[in-house]
């Protein structure tokens, strides 16, 4: 079997191999081979490599092809133009004719869906027209040399460099061509660049004036700093968000003009801002709010005669029906009568506003009389009722497990702006038991929960509470649910609720939630092996049985998170997130006498549990990028919980997001050695909790082909307890050897970018087994030395969206 394997990758080699990238050129072509930029500096060496136009395709190692190359030749190969084109006559023929009869008289039913398929229907052809087929697109055409694009190339650095104070660099390149191929080398003058010397601002208006001078501090141009035209270009930008925050409303930055003033003797530049006077009046005018308009229109023309009027705190209210809190929607305007028009607070009010989901739109214009503003807001209500189902299957022990989920939302439930929303889930999936027994049973499990999110802080707080917090978007949540699980071992119930109020910095960099309330009522039914087996455990020191027992899990809990530069967005600028987490579990439980909870049948938790999350993404050109994600965590029980943590509670390691090189929840604790097979592998079919976590991973992601990018990754980690674990040897936490029980997993992964969504395939290898012998943890080597490695070495992970 192994044997064949080989053998047809060695024919995939040779058919690869075979598509010669120079192969079918033209007299006079010449493909770009080769692309180095040379001389540079001081400057910025990635930027400017971005400029050029023209570079090789991605080539196998020591092989002239390209796997890009060969997909889009076989895509040229296999495309037929004019069956498309006479398809796409065909169809718009037919969409002439509906075109016509909609005009004359109205389409019925099957008339206009038959238009709207043909719609779409061109469109995709045209798509193919354009971009070719599902080959083409995916793969890249050949670089042929183009003697013009590489002289733009060559404009372009130097009007980069020029850009970035480098005024008398210059660029040229070479060409080498032989045997087909074009070798391109530019080479880049840089010479000194330029400083600036003095930056400094004239305006006859003096109001403007002293408003530039007291706000200097913030600019983007700073003296004794190399020249740069993007600086100049975002303090034209500040300017001019600092004028419309401050009253005028009509200024924009064409009336901000900049004179560079060159010294070639001393290489220093002195800049001078100037604000041109408007032509149609002596001075920028400055715009104070008049009364402020609030609309809600009616969603269609029945509720037209059912307006309704009404004045709140100098607001004009006009909605088509009497069922929205005037006290909510006014907490979340941010401007007022009397005050200086500021494009901030506008829009502020209109995210705020948008933010509590109850309108299809919020548009914020503006009536203008003389110096006077006067703000309307129009909105229309949101879908009352939002319905979703979802029908789908996971795969698990190589068993699919189909479910179904439903979830119902209910906009403005009681008139003041809450939400309702109902979500339930039932499906199946495949677990092997945890009592040895062979095959993979079904595990049942459903899921339900409602909950209502109240736009506001729920508390005896002041009169003025919903107008001072209103900035920061207050919700409330309040949440019941019942969770129920059914496996070979056990049967689970839980009812949890959960009272938590979350809120957000203006400017989104910080979420903040606190749980004042999360309670967990547990029930659950012990087949008789599972239970002797846990007993049996207990009689070792491993009180884990107690997890499975009847029991009432409370906690209070916070969650902080800092969110720099929008990470999550993955765009082109450097970005990070740090989560921080603090949970106390059984708290109240201080403060009652211990003979109370011992004369009850519940078992109950007392914990403290603390995860520190950083998060970083670093472009490094526009084709890679590094990201890398370190997790720290601790969970440690006290008082009447024995040692032991609730199961929801402990830390596992493994899976998509963590080592990927082990199954979820697998990995760990220690240096704890599992039970092997006959073959000397370890069996891996149990989870592995532990009290202690710390996770570092470490990944660079190129772009490969059209929708396709790679990832190469290297992660690290493990789990721990605090207290030595009988039945786990290994598995506590040592200051003198946690290092030595560090796992490391690497490996490969391929991900399809659809923008809106991202599919990921990674292959995990494990390098460094702590759950070996010392002296024989790394086990790389044993992947080349066989296919995939021994036994459990190779993982592969199936998830959506990036890991982290």
């Amino acid at each position: 079997m192994n044997k064949a394997k080989y053998i047809n990758f060695l024919f995939l080699l040779i058919f690869i191999s075979g598509c010669s990238l120079t192969e079918g050129l033209k007299e006079g072509e010449y493909l770009v081979y080769d692309v180095n930029l040379k001389g540079v500096d001081k400057s910025d060496k990635s930027s400017l490599q971005n400029l050029i136009r023209q570079n090789p395709n991605t080539r196998i190692p020591l092989v002239n092809t390209s796997v890009g190359v060969s997909l889009y030749r076989f895509g040229e190969w296999t495309f037929d133009s004019t069956k498309h084109l006479n398809r796409k006559a065909k169809l718009e023929e037919e969409r002439g004719i509906l075109i016509k009869i909609d005009e004359e008289k109205k389409l019925d039913r099957n008339q206009s869906k038959r238009l709207n398929k043909l719609n779409t229907n061109i469109t995709a052809i045209e798509k193919k027209l354009d971009f070719g087929n599902f080959f083409m697109r995916t793969g890249n055409p050949r670089v042929i040399y183009d003697s013009a694009i590489a002289e733009e190339s060559r404009r372009q650095m130097e009007f980069y460099l020029f850009n970035n104070g480098f005024f008398d660099a210059e660029a040229d390149f070479l060409v080498s061509k032989s045997k087909k191929k074009a070798s391109i080398t530019y080479f880049i003058t840089e010479n000194d660049p330029y400083i600036i010397d003095t930056f400094y601002t004239r305006s006859d208006d003096s109001d403007i004036y002293d408003l530039l001078l007291s706000n200097n501090s913030g600019t983007n141009i700073k003296t004794s700093k190399i020249y740069d035209q993007n600086n100049i270009s975002k303090e034209r930008q500040r300017v001019e968000d600092l004028m419309k925050e401050n009253g005028y409303y009509t200024f924009s930055r064409s009336y901000i003009e900049y004179n560079v003033f060159k010294d070639t003797l001393e290489k220093t530049v002195n800049i001078e801002q100037v604000i041109r006077k408007p032509v149609y009046a002596e001075n920028h005018q400055v715009y104070t709010l008049d009364s402020i308009y609030f609309s809600i229109d009616p969603p269609s023309n029945e509720f037209i005669d059912q307006g309704f009027t009404n004045i709140y705190k100098d607001i004009n209210f006009e909605v088509y029906q009497d069922k929205y809190s005037e006290k909510i929607i006014s907490s979340r305007i941010f401007i007022s009568k009397g005050d200086l028009y500021n494009r901030t607070d506008v829009i502020e009010t209109q995210r705020q506003l948008a933010n509590l989901d109850l309108f299809r739109f919020v548009n914020i214009a503006f009536d203008t009389l003389g110096n006077i503003l006067r703000p309307r807001i129009y909105t229309q209500p949101n879908q009352k009722y939002q319905i979703t189902n979802q029908v789908g299957a996971s795969i698990t022990e190589q068993v699919p497990g189909p479910f179904f989920s439903h979830s119902l939302r209910n906009r403005n439930l009681f008139r003041g702006s809450e939400i309702f929303e109902f979500f339930f889930r039932a499906g199946l999936e495949g677990v092997v038991s945890a009592t040895g027994e062979g095959g993979v049973f079904r595990s049942r499990e459903l899921n339900t929960s409602a909950s209502i999110i109240f736009p506001q802080f729920l508390l005896p707080l002041g009169i003025n509470s919903l107008e001072r917090f209103g900035r920061y978007n207050p919700r409330t949540r309040t949440l019941i649910g019942y969770n129920y699980v059914n496996r070979p071992e056990y049967i689970r119930e839980s009812v949890n609720g959960v009272i938590s109020y979350n809120w957000n910095t203006r400017n989104l960099k910080q979420q903040f939630t606190f749980n004042v309330l999360d309670a967990n009522f547990i029930r659950s039914s012990l087949s008789d092996e599972f239970r002797i087996l846990l007993e049996g455990l207990q009689d070792q020191g491993n009180n884990l049985i107690n997890s499975f027992l009847p029991s009432y899990v409370s906690s209070v809990s916070g969650q902080v998170i800092f969110n720099f530069n929008q990470y999550g967005a993955f765009q082109r600028n450097r970005a990070s997130l740090f989560r921080l987490f603090l949970e106390s579990g059984g708290t109240t439980l201080n403060f009652v006498n211990p003979e109370f909870v011992e004369a009850r049948s519940l078992a109950y938790f007392q914990f403290l549990k603390f995860q520190a999350d950083f998060r970083r993404y670093i472009p490094i050109t526009r084709q890679q990028t590094f990201a890398y994600r370190l997790n720290l965590g601790m969970a440690k029980p006290y008082g009447v919980s024995n040692g032991v943590l609730p199961y929801e509670k402990y830390f596992f390691a493994g899976g998509s997001t963590g080592i990927r090189a082990w199954q979820p929840r697998r990995l760990g604790p220690g240096s704890f050695t599992p039970t092997t097979f006959e073959d000397g592998s370890f069996d891996y079919r149990f989870e592995q909790p532990g009290d202690i976590l710390f996770e570092g991973m470490f990944e660079l992601r190129s772009k490969i082909y059209g929708y396709f990018d790679g990832a190469f990754f290297i992660d690290l980690g493990n789990t721990w307890t605090f207290n030595d674990d009988p039945t786990r040897p290994g598995a506590n936490f040592e200051f003198n050897r946690f290092y030595k029980e560090i796992a490391v997993g690497t490996g490969l992964g391929l991900r399809m970018d659809f923008d809106f969504l991202v599919l990921r395939l990674d292959m995990g290898v494990k390098a460094v087994d702590p759950a070996r012998p010392l002296g024989e943890r790394f086990i790389l080597g044993n992947f080349f030395k066989s296919f995939l490695g021994d036994r459990g070495q190779t993982v592969f992970n199936i998830g959506i969206g990036y890991p982290f």
